[in-house]
């Protein structure tokens, strides 16, 4: 018989379930990331922390044995900023950054500022 564990239902309990280091990192980028966006909404997409602006996702976080998973929604966001993303694991949607080396403010904010450029120029669906 198959298990399955209910997932958290805002970003608030998602980091309950986190192990102290890792949650710091995490309130961290959150922090960071609403200094760019005050009025992000927050939510939990894809069984992970995520902001949301005007309604679509810019910035998806979580924890991971090894590192710290960043997810900008979009594989344009990292082919654009990968010379900077240089340190850090890359795949074509995610950042991994190791727990012993945070991502510097700046370079998130470059994520966050880059994707929101892309959610700017997408036509809104009437």
């Amino acid at each position: 018989m198959r298990t399955t564990r209910s997932s958290p239902t805002s970003i608030d309990a998602y980091l309950k379930t986190v192990e102290l280091p890792k949650r710091r990192e995490l309130e961290r980028i959150r922090a960071l990331a609403k200094e760019v966006v005050p009025r992000a909404e927050e939510a939990i997409f894809y069984s992970m922390p995520t902001l949301k602006y005007q309604g679509k996702p810019f910035l998806g976080f979580d924890a991971h044995k090894n590192h710290i998973g960043i997810y900008p929604y979009s594989g344009k966001v990292v082919a654009a900023l990968k010379d900077q993303l240089r340190d850090y694991g890359l795949s074509s949607g995610a950042i991994r950054v190791p727990l012993d080396d945070p991502i510097s403010k700046r370079t998130l904010t470059a994520i966050i500022r880059r994707r929101l450029k892309e959610i700017k120029a997408t036509p809104k669906r009437k």
